[in-house]
């Protein structure tokens, strides 16, 4: 199988790497040429010059993937991709865009016989080593068709990806994911700084969260990877307390409103947020390390 990988950021470059070595070849564009020539020596790598040359590369029927920021600059590219396939080819969205909008992408694609594939991507930074949790939105022909690569990028053939239903159920799926992210992550955050603030009991953090890991009902990745760098610095003085959020979490508290749902935990994670501008705040420090392990996300160093 080949495709076109179009964004090699943190997350496209990774993906693009998994595919590569399950021998799946990938046709890669990126605005920054750097990041074309980064992957350039790579066996089964196609660099490209644009979007026109990236799809005039491929097979029939092709296939493209984006890996790009949400809002205007997966918009644009889908709008210059929609004049560039033909019938049958197919677009798959793999950044973390609303699902409205994708669902409205995928009727102007059908418009012209284009199929349009949403998916959901999780795995962060680590995916390239550990595979990618895929949450797909779209026909079972193009599902299907989009096998060999789902295999490749996925923890295993079997498991790990999922398709879910029609456009859009892929990146609500991965709304709702980060949202419950949003508040898995606070709650450890807020715990850990109460151990933090117990002076009297003098407490290794590091300690904690590695007893915890093992056989206590808490355990979780966000906790290994909390023990790992609390292993390292336990004060995180240099780290300032802004935890950004990226979207999905807004997203997600916006469908509750829409359903009439409760989601306390998860609004409430979602402020907490928002009042990250408290420099005092260990709870803060905490959260931005976790994005930092789990997604590769820059953390705000106090200058």
């Amino acid at each position: 199988m080949q495709l076109a990988m179009i964004g090699l950021g943190k997350m496209g470059a990774n993906m693009t790497r998994r595919l590569l070595q399950a021998g799946v070849s990938v046709v890669g564009y990126n605005r920054s040429a750097a990041k074309v020539q980064e992957l350039s020596s790579v066996a089964g790598f196609s660099p490209a010059g644009s979007l026109a040359d990236a799809v005039g590369q491929l097979p029939l029927p092709r296939v493209v993937w984006l890996m790009l920021p949400s809002g205007e600059p997966t918009a644009e590219a889908v709008e210059q991709l929609g004049g560039l396939l033909q019938p049958g080819d197919i677009l798959v969205d793999g950044g973390n865009a609303n699902y409205h909008d994708s669902q409205a992408r995928a009727r102007l694609l059908a418009a012209k016989q284009i199929e349009f594939v949403d998916a959901g991507v999780s795995g962060g930074v680590w995916g390239l080593q550990n595979g990618y949790c895929l949450m797909l939105g779209g026909s079972p022909q193009a599902v299907e068709t989009l096998l060999p690569a789902v295999h490749a990028l996925a923890p295993a053939a079997d498991r790990g990806w999922a398709h879910l239903g029609p456009a859009g159920a892929g990146h609500f799926s991965k709304m709702i994911h980060n949202g419950i992210e949003y508040g898995m992550m606070q709650a450890l955050a807020e715990g850990f700084a109460l151990l933090q603030g117990k002076q009297e009991f003098d407490y290794d953090l590091a300690e904690i969260a590695e007893l915890w890991r093992h056989g206590s009902v808490v355990r979780s990745w966000l906790l290994d990877l909390m023990a790992g760098f609390l292993q390292q610095d336990q004060q995180l003085d240099t780290i300032s307390p802004f935890v950004a959020d990226s979207g999905e979490g807004r997203w997600t508290v916006e469908e509750s409103i829409h359903q009439g749902l409760p989601a306390p935990v998860l609004t409430l994670a979602l402020q907490m947020r928002f009042a990250s501008q408290d420099e005092q705040s260990y709870t803060n420090r905490l959260l931005s390390k976790m994005r930092q392990a789990f997604g590769g996300h820059a953390v705000v160093e106090k200058s």
